[in-house]
């Protein structure tokens, strides 16, 4: 009832298409709940954590246009041609919806004080079957492992890929964070 309800319901445009899994075996379902734990947590952390660093300054992403792109024979053509950064400038919302625009993405990329990170529980009674918790253990030491390989990967020079101009490391899939705007984080969603 659930796989009908989220094929025939949720994605109702999408209903006949020929890839949805037959979840008629234990590695359909597996494969299928991967993947929606995938993108209700790394795949959303990906997407929303790291807007501010990139969008909360405008020119590199405003939110709202003032004006159309302009046709080629028309003096605003010319003036884009002539003097790009000019025309790009005169592309900006008045500056009310400019904030709000800022202010929508700083908020959205900010953790809060009882965010819980994947692995993380918030008691822990959440289960006694022993088979669990190691699961939950081993999971945990993982995601250890993989912070501490984006950190390693950051400190090496020859991955030049890591640094630009700006000397900004990649932390943006780190797995825990702490509250506040850290451009890094997956939340256990």
């Amino acid at each position: 009832c659930w796989w009908k309800e989220l094929r025939e319901v949720g994605h109702s445009d999408k209903k006949e298409e020929p890839w949805w899994p037959k979840m008629q075996t234990c590695d359909e379902l597996i494969e299928s709940c991967t993947t929606i734990i995938y993108i209700a947590s790394a795949h959303h952390a990906a997407i929303n954590y790291g807007q501010y660093s990139t969008g909360g300054f405008v020119p590199n992403r405003p939110t709202l246009s003032r004006r159309f792109m302009p046709e080629e024979g028309t003096p605003e053509y010319e003036e884009l041609r002539t003097n790009p950064d000019k025309a790009f400038l005169k592309t900006f919302a008045p500056q009310l919806p400019t904030l709000l625009g800022m202010a929508t993405v700083e908020i959205l990329s900010r953790h809060p004080t009882d965010e819980l990170y994947l692995g993380q529980r918030d008691t822990a009674e959440w289960t006694t079957d022993a088979d669990i918790l190691q699961a939950s253990e081993d999971f945990k030491k993982n995601l250890e492992a993989i912070e501490a390989k984006i950190e390693k990967m950051n400190k090496d020079e020859r991955l030049k890929n890591r640094f630009g101009p700006a000397k900004i490391p990649y932390t943006l899939l780190y797995p825990s964070s702490e509250p506040g705007l850290t451009n890094k984080g997956v939340p256990t969603s």
